[in-house]
């Protein structure tokens, strides 16, 4: 079996059955929870909170240079500090991504974003712990000329985190057109950790793009067939540029990387065997180092690397590539980032053996440990990807969709796409499930027999220690993991981070209710 083992004769027959199909039956709440979002915030400055960092974030459409010859038309975050520390903002250079937000544990934040493309758009700051008004929900997008106004507390740990675009139905192409940046967050228990900073403290966002003769992005040629199974380009980027080079010291370097593809899932690793040393997941720093010697980074995901460059001459090369692998697409090894030693240095720091103090949950105090919150990742009728036999509905909220605030439960995703359990029989797809609002753990893995050989090729490099927000569900797997709803109440998304999946309205609300 593989991952992507669809074909066309078996895509004409399902996308018969129709797209206008009802899944799961009728639902037992309908909540106007959209009204409630935009009531509370978004469109005016709150004159009670005074923020430490004030930004002007501009998504609007521009050109850039990225292939010689004619400039490419893409979709660019612009920023501007309006008030606070003017470090706070970040510009990659020779990038179409939006600036890096910089910020430190407990300020206060104030994004002003303007909306200045031709349709609808909002912002998500995927992983951080925000109020529902500022989480980004499609129901609360904006049209073009109009200016939302974000205000929240940072409550999150030392950690890479980003921001895209979260339209229904519109954030595959609006991420892919360009609009993404990165939101790294610092602490006293990094910066006592004395790790790599400034210059030797590098975001690598890493993408897949498809061009045309005229150096044009290429989006959906496939119609519906880029739907159902995720977007994938032919040419990799690193921090939007193609054939990217990494220019570094013989000394250690703190590397970010970012999956900011729409679908494609990595399997990385150094080209001459060296190991990979973990520091950090979606959620900031690990309790120890963890080597590997591959990781797999799916959609939305981050991992924090230290990487130490001391034992290496000037002048050497090193590239960083995709291993084979059962995922789409992924069948045979191809550069991702290629590495020169540039020159000389000293440097005093080194690897700390105990990197952070993780309080994480137990299973038994979770209220629902022996009876976990299931979700099931199916295709249904009319070809469409679903959680629970439903699909997307901005307003819809069903019965198990309803958690308490304050309670710490257990969910299970359960991946019946292929191993014949799914409609569709052959078609078996990877599902990285991510969850608005907060972190979480993950518990278990469960892979079923028939799914069990293609697992293999991914599951030496999974990073399941620390905090999450994404967790890549393989066919035939169930993964268990533990949650808890802190803070504050309201709606917020639990989906399939592909976005093509998301967009087909594989994604689903949750409400947290006192």
């Amino acid at each position: 079996m593989n991952y992507q083992s669809i074909n066309r004769r078996d895509f004409l027959r399902l996308s018969g059955l129709g797209t206008a199909a009802v899944f799961g039956g009728s639902l037992s709440s309908l909540l106007s929870a959209c009204t409630d979002i935009s009531a509370a915030a978004g469109l005016s400055v709150n004159e009670n909170f005074t923020p430490d960092v004030e930004i002007a974030l501009h998504a609007a459409p521009t050109e850039v240079a990225i292939l010689p010859g004619q400039k490419t038309r893409v979709w660019q975050y612009q920023g501007e500090v309006l008030g606070g520390d003017v470090n706070a903002l970040q510009v990659i250079p020779n990038s179409y991504l939006g600036p890096i937000i910089r910020v430190q544990r407990g300020q206060k934040v104030r994004v002003q974003f303007t909306n200045d493309l031709s349709e609808p758009s909002i912002i998500h700051w995927h992983g951080l712990h925000v109020p529902e008004a500022a989480d980004g929900h499609p129901c609360l997008a904006i049209d073009p000329g109009e200016t939302y106004t974000y205000e929240f507390t940072v409550a999150d740990r030392a950690g890479t985190y980003w921001f895209h675009p979260h339209p229904h139905g519109r954030t595959g192409p609006q991420v892919y057109n360009g609009l993404a940046g990165l939101f790294i967050v610092s602490d006293a228990e990094e910066q006592a950790l004395g790790l790599p900073s400034g210059e030797y403290d590098l975001p690598l966002v890493i993408q897949d793009r498809l061009f045309d003769g005229d150096n044009q992005l290429v989006y959906g040629g496939n119609g519906m067939m880029d739907q159902m199974m995720g977007f994938l380009g032919n040419r990799l980027m690193i921090n939007g540029q193609v054939d990217f080079t990494l220019p570094v010291a013989t000394r250690p370097y703190h590397l970010r990387l970012l999956n900011g593809s729409n679908s494609r899932i990595y399997k990385l690793a150094w080209e001459d065997g060296t190991p990979l040393t973990v520091i950090g997941s979606d959620g900031g720093l690990l309790e120890q180092p963890l080597v590997k010697n591959s990781v797999t980074l799916a959609p939305a995901q981050r991992l924090e690397l230290w990487v130490d460059f001391s034992g290496r001459a000037v002048g050497d090369q090193l590239r960083l590539i995709n291993l084979p692998s059962a995922a789409p697409d992924g069948g045979a090894v191809f550069p991702v980032l290629n590495v020169q030693v540039e020159r000389q240095e000293q440097a005093s720091e080194t690897l700390p053996a105990q990197l952070s103090k993780i309080s994480g949950y137990s299973e038994n105090d979770a209220v629902n440990s022996n009876s976990p919150r299931a979700f099931t990742m199916a295709m249904g009728m009319g070809m469409r990807w679903t959680i629970n036999g439903r699909t997307f509905s901005m307003n819809e909220v069903d019965r198990d969709e309803v958690v308490k605030l304050g309670d710490l439960e257990m969910w299970q995703f359960t991946n019946q796409s292929g191993g014949g359990t799914g409609m569709m029989g052959g078609t078996a797809l990877p599902h990285p499930m991510h969850i608005h609002g907060l972190q979480f753990q993950i518990v278990s893995r469960e892979i079923d027999s028939s799914g069990r050989s293609d697992w293999e090729t991914l599951s030496d490099g999974f990073v399941d220690d620390g905090w999450h927000d994404t967790v890549l569900v393989l066919p035939g797997e169930r993964v268990k993991i533990l949650l808890k709803f802190e803070d504050y109440e309201g709606l917020y998304l639990y989906h399939c981070h592909n976005l093509e999946h998301e967009d087909m309205g594989m994604m689903r609300n949750y409400r947290v209710e006192a």
